[in-house]
């Protein structure tokens, strides 16, 4: 039996994306699913595009302040990670709600592009004035993923 989801994105009070996925694995604090590429039409970064038929498994912590998106074409080739800082993801009644901090980052499919995203919004949000706890947490976080990113094993070591 397949179980579906809704992961639910939301960023400064509002819903950002609401879209539906399917159940990988739920170990009691980490939560993965899989789902398609969820926006409208292709989103070009400049270093990658997400596009229709793009694969996500993305992976939700109850206790941590990340989320990491494994990224593959339809063919199933990996395009890389990317990586939202978050509040711990709340999990109820087929619901994945996650609050999305701005801080992200990219790690491409072969590790040599680690990429921080998004500071510049992060320090625009008033989080650390507003909640400098949080602030504190999100910035940990990134500091954490990108140290992570660059070791030998990557990403992947968080996923075991």
């Amino acid at each position: 039996m397949t179980t579906r989801l809704t992961v639910t994105l939301t960023k400064a009070g509002r819903t950002k994306i609401r879209y539906p996925a399917t159940l990988v694995a739920d170990t009691g604090d980490r939560i993965s699913v899989r789902a398609p590429w969820a926006a409208d039409g292709v989103r070009d970064f400049g270093f990658v595009r997400f596009e229709p038929g793009d694969v996500f498994t993305e992976h939700f912590w109850r206790s941590r302040w990340y989320a990491i998106k494994e990224v593959r074409t339809g063919e199933g080739v990996l395009k890389g990670w990317y990586c939202d800082v978050t509040r711990p993801a709340v999990v109820s009644d087929g619901d994945v709600l996650v609050e999305d901090l701005d801080l992200d980052l990219w790690v491409s499919a072969d590790g040599a592009t680690v990429l921080r995203l998004d500071e510049d919004e992060f320090a625009a949000s008033g989080l650390a004035e507003a909640d400098p706890a949080a602030a504190t947490e999100a910035v940990r976080a990134l500091d954490g993923l990108a140290a992570q990113a660059r070791t030998e094993s990557g990403l992947t070591a968080l996923l075991t």
